[in-house]
């Protein structure tokens, strides 16, 4: 099954180069793209991508903004973040928002074609530089952690599933569960992503 594609950017030379990039991947269907968010939102109406890429600085409307609507109202469509700036403060607030991966517009096509097949795996994509700066000393006092919770988070890091990580620590899922909602409590993280970032900044993964 072909992933259909969508994306949000009011920079034409980035859709069109996008586009070109993908049109002919045979796993990829080109759905369209819009300028704005109430464009997009529009579109969202009447039909839903798998992936949505999406700028964060649109003319109308913070695309961190957009994300958590999209996110809200869709919660089936991958968000990918696309942006110009590596900056921390753009990063933390798409992943908290609940994108799954963030791009710099300087992206290769193989970095876009990873991206994409990543989070359709239900998994978070972070370009190199974005990681990078995930990974950055965080003024936040680090959580106390068990040897089973840091075991735990980063298989998380890796991107296995629950049942994944019970079958390799060889315990229920409902214990493996239980781990992952301790962690997000200790790292006061509203979601994967965003416990993935904050672990980083404190050097846990």
């Amino acid at each position: 099954m072909k992933t259909k594609l969508f994306i949000v950017d009011d920079h034409f030379m980035i859709t069109e180069g996008i586009k070109a990039m993908l049109q002919n991947e045979s796993e990829m269907e080109w759905l369209g793209h819009a300028y704005n968010a109430d464009t997009c939102l529009s579109f969202l109406q009447h039909q839903l991508p798998d992936v949505l890429l999406m700028d964060i600085n649109l003319p109308d409307k913070s695309g961190i903004d957009l994300c958590r609507e999209v996110n809200e109202k869709y919660p089936t469509v991958r968000i990918i973040g696309l942006s110009t700036f590596n900056q921390l403060s753009f990063i933390s607030k798409m992943l908290d928002n609940g994108a799954m991966g963030y791009l710099l517009k300087n992206a290769t096509k193989q970095e876009v074609l990873t991206a994409i097949r990543t989070v359709m795996q239900g998994k978070n994509y972070l370009s190199p530089e974005a990681f990078d700066m995930l990974k950055k000393p965080n003024v936040e006092e680090a959580p106390t952690l068990t040897r089973r919770e840091i075991e735990v988070l980063q298989l998380i890091a890796e991107g296995m599933t629950n049942a994944e990580m019970a079958e390799k620590l060889f315990v229920s899922a409902t214990t493996v569960d239980t781990h992952r909602k301790h962690l997000l409590e200790k790292f006061n993280a509203k979601n994967t992503a965003a416990l993935i970032r904050a672990a980083a900044q404190m050097k846990f993964v």
